[in-house]
């Protein structure tokens, strides 16, 4: 008697989105403290941005705002443009992204090879300045565009208050007792602080900045002269650590050298700063567990020269 195959079992991509592991990192661990990061290059855009990417899309759908005919318009500094770009081809809705001139290759490839439209702004006025022109393009003809508007989308620490937190909750088995993220939008920031601050008010909560406002850390903000997001809570954070580019440069090459992750800059950004607080702890004689964000890989940057050195 012939044996019946089994049915295949598909995934949905978008579905894969979330769950991803917590890694130890062994160089930023200290006597009685461990630094944990959650792997967001595991999501299928590649970043942690996936995840209110597809909850702001979702929410537009559900009130009617993103449908069939309109352009999603979003400003970009490059990951949730790329999560943007691979969710509206799986859902077949155009997109287009003002991002700055300086962003990567690779990432203007990979929003390319997705199908999406790029304008392009002077690099000088980094993320800030993309964001005033998406503003403007969106005046001008709002009927044609959905603007999620991801600096000001209750959708986006939303998502992360819903998903990313309570999977490092359940990861650590409750014993987390430090988090460390740097600020963007702030949505990783605030969505996993203000869920924990619900669920276990004792755990520390920092944030990460650049040093300076001229700074190589794509992605992140200079709070003091920046633009501040419409979520940015101020008054979320424990303390604020700050991180010099170059710090943040050498981190990336040691955690690809020495752990075999290969990381992006803000990624390399959130270990130097948890390395800090871990280090602080144990000097203390205390034990923690401090947890923190790979927001991506490191195949984003790989024509940055750093790498090199």
């Amino acid at each position: 008697m012939a044996i019946a195959a089994p049915p295949f079992v598909a995934s949905d991509l978008l579905g894969r989105i979330g769950n991803t592991p917590l890694l130890e990192i062994g160089l930023a661990s200290r006597p009685g403290v461990r630094v944990l990061a959650k792997a967001e290059f595991f999501n299928p855009g590649g970043s942690v941005k996936d995840r209110p990417a597809l909850n702001m899309i979702r929410r537009g759908e559900e009130q009617g705002e993103l449908r069939a005919g309109k352009t999603l318009l979003d400003s970009t500094s490059g990951n949730t443009g790329i999560a943007y770009a691979m969710i509206c081809a799986a859902k077949g809705y155009p997109v287009k992204l003002c991002l700055p001139a300086n962003a990567s290759p690779e990432r203007k490839q990979i929003l390319k090879a997705f199908g999406a439209e790029l304008v392009l702004t002077d690099a000088g006025e980094g993320s800030d300045g993309a964001l005033r022109l998406c503003r403007k393009i969106h005046s001008q003809d709002p009927e044609r565009y959905f603007y999620p508007d991801q600096y000001s989308n209750p959708a986006n620490w939303q998502a992360h208050y819903e998903t990313t937190a309570p999977e490092i909750i359940e990861q650590t088995d409750n014993q987390i007792t430090d988090f460390v993220a740097a600020l963007g939008t702030t949505g990783t920031f605030t969505g996993v602080t203000r869920r924990l601050k619900r669920d276990l008010p004792d755990v520390r909560c920092y944030s990460v900045q650049p040093a300076t406002p001229m700074h190589g850390l794509e992605g992140t903000k200079h709070m003091p002269t920046s633009i501040k997001p419409g979520i940015y809570d101020p008054e979320l954070a424990d303390d604020n650590l700050w991180v010099e580019t170059e710090d943040a440069y050498d981190m990336a090459r040691r955690l690809a050298r020495h752990e075999g992750l290969l990381v992006g800059i803000s990624a390399a950004a959130n270990v130097l700063a948890a390395s800090r607080i871990a280090e602080e702890l144990s000097n203390r004689g205390q034990h923690g567990v401090v947890v923190t964000i790979l927001c991506d890989g490191g195949q984003k940057y790989l024509s940055e020269s750093f790498w090199n050195d």
